[in-house]
């Protein structure tokens, strides 16, 4: 069964970076050797894996990526801490006009 992974980079200047590959050690190789040099990655080096995750499905891990790409800076971080009970709160609207903050504003 091959694997692939869903994996995040912290960059030198904070940012992350967020991939997928099926051969993790070598992608992070790429990332820190500088081998494509129109990568996101290039000019952020060094480069600090803090986090992956396995999947036997590659359809499910690009989902993933695609998921966690489209996530806060706040949010990455809490899953690289594994702040996994933080990860629901951040998801959810928090605009005053919002159903659950807004007293007098009920669910139809």
């Amino acid at each position: 069964m091959k694997l692939s992974y869903v994996y995040i980079l912290k960059c030198s200047d904070n940012t992350y970076y967020t991939g997928v590959t099926s051969n993790l050690e070598n992608r992070i190789f790429q990332h820190e050797s500088g081998f494509y040099p129109n990568c996101y990655t290039f000019k952020r080096r060094p480069l600090l894996l803090v986090f992956y995750a396995e999947f036997t499905d590659i359809n499910l891990a690009f989902e993933i990526e695609k998921q966690i790409k489209k996530w806060s800076k706040v949010k990455k971080a809490a899953l690289v801490n594994g702040e996994f009970d933080k990860l629901q709160w951040l998801s959810e609207c928090r605009n005053a006009t919002h159903y659950k903050y807004e007293p007098d504003k009920k669910i139809q």
